[in-house]
């Protein structure tokens, strides 16, 4: 479990470097914010991705902690009390003890647990394999995203040459990586319970069916933490972005974005706000019914351009999605000095490592 944390950090690490290389690139690119995956305030697509590595950060500190807290059972007997060592040593406890550092020093572990039965305390390996499936949730938001917004056409995952999208639909571009990534996330989540389960069924010193089960759930876990931070590592190091279509996306929003600023201009230049907010209201209805029941764009700015209750408001000067993305620029600078420079400088020597994914 120690050594298979290092190999997980240094994945971790890598994803966490390339994502926040990916969003300082883009930290003020103006795009669709979502709240029930209905249009919301902008955000931009640096910030986005931000988010995504935050969550890394805060599972690459959790699996640090894991692998500081591990100690080794040591010399305990079988049942734990040490009895075997005490006989042999004619009684001396201080040889007895420092035996059990002895074999600690010698497998590379500082610390022994002080008390254990048989075993030491499963809930060492439950409590390691919950990290785990914490990283699976991560990597299960991350791959969720990036497969809505390629339906969308906004961002995708890597693309190779030769690469078939669909064996039926020759012009589709699956997100098979992602798709991948998630399927098998989910197996992560749902073996980390299993030692959960061992360490409550735990009877006294130790039962047998512990051995059984460990066997299986600690292996899978870890090799699917493996493949699929593998496979993130991939996906991040070559995420295609379309800001055309993100654009046009913002374009159609927009316009009810900014009917508060347009409001709020239309009071400062002497008009009545109640009156004002009954005209934007039935202008916005009328926009959205355009849209949904017959298809054509949202019109709500020439609408609200032709009515000469605005007359004295320059609407379309207030339509720059920048002025609606709020310190999302600020805020990705802010979380990469804080969050991600450090790692950057304790895993440096990892950060050039590639995963090469057959698709």
């Amino acid at each position: 479990m120690r050594e298979g944390l290092d190999l997980l950090l240094g994945y971790l690490a890598v994803i966490i470097d390339r994502l926040a290389a990916f969003a300082s690139a883009h930290r003020d690119v103006a795009t669709l914010g979502f709240t029930h995956y209905q249009p919301a305030q902008l955000t931009t697509v640096g910030k986005r991705a931000a988010l995504w590595c935050y969550e890394f950060v805060m599972d690459l500190e959790e699996l640090e902690h894991r692998r500081a807290s591990l100690r080794l059972r040591g010399a305990k007997g079988t049942t734990g009390t040490q009895a075997s060592f005490l006989a042999l040593f004619d009684g001396d406890h201080a040889k007895v003890k420092a035996l059990d550092r002895e074999v600690a020093r010698q497998l590379g572990l500082e610390k022994t647990y002080t008390i254990t039965g048989q075993t030491y305390s499963r809930k060492v390996d439950a409590m390691v394999l919950a990290s785990l499936a914490g990283v699976g949730a991560t990597v299960h938001k991350l791959c969720n995203d990036l497969r809505l917004l390629a339906n969308l056409k906004e961002v995708e995952e890597p693309f190779a040459a030769g690469q078939v999208g669909s064996s039926a639909m020759a012009y589709k571009r699956n997100p098979m990586r992602c798709e991948r990534a998630t399927g098998l996330a989910r197996w992560l989540m749902d073996v980390s319970v299993s030692p959960l389960h061992t360490a409550a069924e735990q009877w006294f010193e130790r039962t047998l069916d512990d051995s059984s089960n460990k066997r299986m759930a600690i292996p899978e876990a870890f090799l699917t933490a493996d493949a699929i931070l593998r496979i993130v590592m991939n996906v991040v190091d070559g995420l295609v972005v379309y800001p055309r279509t993100i654009a046009a996306h913002v374009a159609a929003e927009l316009p009810f974005m900014a009917t508060e600023n347009v409001l709020m201009a239309a009071v400062k230049a002497g008009g009545d706000r109640q009156a004002l907010h009954e005209r934007i209201r039935e202008h916005s209805l009328a926009a959205a019914a355009a849209v949904k029941q017959e298809g054509r764009p949202n019109d709500l700015i020439g609408r609200l351009t032709g009515d000469e209750a605005f007359a004295a408001v320059d609407v379309e000067a207030l339509l720059d999605p920048g002025a609606f993305i709020g310190r999302a620029p600020q805020q990705v600078d802010e979380f990469i000095e804080a969050h991600v420079e450090p790692i950057r400088k304790r895993y440096a020597h990892r950060l050039g490592q590639k995963a090469e994914l057959k698709v």
